[in-house]
């Protein structure tokens, strides 16, 4: 069978969402990447998720707007990085947030990796139900800067068409031409958030915290 008809075939503005390179000790300790430098971009949140929806891209940049906000012009290291979640981890969508935070800081709870001789451990850095004011908290263990991120997905409003197309693709009332049309109104909606607004501090807000 030809491998060539399971190419993926993604939106073309996946590739020009913002990426975020890290430096990731564990991956330069076991020869995984050259000096642990890797890049990460929005296609592997989707992989990973499973699909592209505005709660993945929304934190997708509150991820990365949360980063450039601690570490600035410098690499941030992955591994290195505390992620606090406002909700509890079985509540709405805060799974598949922590799944997209998890990606790119390593930060993960305590099924997480352990380390190696006491080095390098991910395990206890994703923590839910916190006391937050946003979605989501990013702590540096090395100097202990934080900040709290918030989303305000309604910057980003869904079109008419898709309230009133919604309840069709829902119920499984919906023609295949309007299924396909659901799903270009849907990836319009994330397209707008990554590209268009990546920069909005309307759409994502980042604010110092003071972890106690």
């Amino acid at each position: 069978m030809d491998k060539a008809i399971y190419k993926e075939r993604f939106p073309d503005f996946f590739a020009d969402a913002p990426a975020v390179t890290l430096r990731d000790p564990l991956a330069q300790f076991l020869g995984t990447a050259r000096d642990g430098i890797m890049e990460y971009r929005y296609a592997d949140a989707v992989r990973l998720a499973g699909h592209s929806c505005p709660t993945v891209a929304g934190t997708w940049l509150m991820t990365l707007h949360g980063l450039r906000a601690l570490y600035g012009n410098e690499l941030p290291v992955r591994g290195e990085i505390e992620v606090y979640m406002a909700d509890a981890r079985d509540a709405g969508t805060t799974g598949v947030v922590a799944t997209v935070v998890q990606l790119v800081t390593g930060a993960a709870p305590e099924t997480g990796f352990h380390g190696i001789g006491g080095r390098f451990g991910r395990n206890n850095l994703l923590h839910f139900d916190q006391p937050l004011q946003g979605e989501i908290g990013l702590r540096r263990k090395d100097t202990g800067a934080a900040v709290q991120v918030v989303l305000d997905a309604s910057v980003v409003p869904w079109p008419n068409e898709m309230r009133q197309l919604l309840p069709k693709a829902v119920s499984g009332q919906a023609s295949s031409a309007e299924l396909q049309y659901f799903g270009e109104l849907w990836q319009e909606r994330v397209r707008q958030m990554l590209i268009e607004h990546a920069g909005d501090a309307n759409l994502v807000q980042v604010n110092t915290w003071v972890v106690n």
